[in-house]
């Protein structure tokens, strides 16, 4: 078993699964992989299974009754990564608008810049996304900067879904009062890393739009992540973001 393991939420994505599968798997680090797979009614998980026949110590799917979310699909595979002995827990796209080879670079500013999160940020040093429309950048852009002017947070991609954490991490952070199930949940679990004191390293990545498959993005993703950040700063100033078991 590898110290490290990627967690991958999918909700049909035949088109991408096994490509992405082979270019994890393909990478100089031996990372694992954990597939979260929503029912996809395109055959998705029926795919993994397939595949696990190949990798079948590296390889692992938790299949799910419906579609549930990206926060719960996360936080299920946070669990199970608990459960075991990884100490190093990823987020990743199945549509390679994360390139698998930057996954190498979050792991080395968890293991040797002394991050205990990395973020795979499209905004650190400049505007990194290909193939967006401009819309959806300026979106996405200037969403980052109104969460940072609202938490404090000195992070340029606060939405981003490209991250390390390191199990010490997850092991802080209360999973079961984490509340978001859209991309607010991205910026919910770096501010709660975040307040609870731990590093926080952006890792400059090129983000590119899916070629396959269709995008789950939404405007009601889009509000619950605006009214939602301004919630997490209140529960925050009253006490109630708290390390777990504290």
């Amino acid at each position: 078993m590898s110290e490290s393991i990627v967690i991958i939420p999918t909700y049909n994505e035949i088109e991408n699964i096994e490509a992405i599968i082979r270019a994890v798997f393909n990478l100089s680090h031996p990372f694992d992989l954990l597939i979260i797979d929503d029912n996809s009614p395109d055959g998705t998980a029926d795919k993994v299974k397939e595949l696990q026949g190949e990798y079948a110590d590296r390889l692992h799917l938790v299949q799910r009754e419906g579609k549930l979310g990206l926060g719960t699909a996360y936080i299920a595979g946070f669990k199970w990564a608990l459960k075991r002995d990884y100490e190093y827990v990823f987020e990743m796209d199945a549509d390679f608008s994360h390139n698998p080879k930057d996954l190498l670079r979050l792991h080395d500013a968890c293991v040797s810049d002394d991050a205990d999160v990395a973020v795979g940020s499209r905004y650190s040093t400049g505007v990194n996304v290909v193939n967006w429309p401009m819309g959806r950048v300026l979106m996405s852009y200037f969403a980052s900067i109104y969460v940072r002017v609202i938490t404090g947070m000195k992070i340029y991609d606060t939405t981003a879904g490209f991250v390390c954490y390191k199990r010490a991490v997850l092991e802080s952070i209360d999973l079961d009062k984490i509340q978001f199930k859209g991309y607010a949940f991205q910026v919910e679990m770096k501010y709660t890393a975040y307040i609870l004191g731990f590093k926080v390293k952006e890792v400059s990545i090129i983000f590119v739009n899916r070629v396959r498959g269709v995008s789950k993005m939404s405007s009601g993703i889009f509000r619950e992540g605006v009214f939602g950040v301004l919630s997490m700063k209140v529960r925050q100033i009253f006490g109630g973001i708290k390390k777990k078991h504290s």
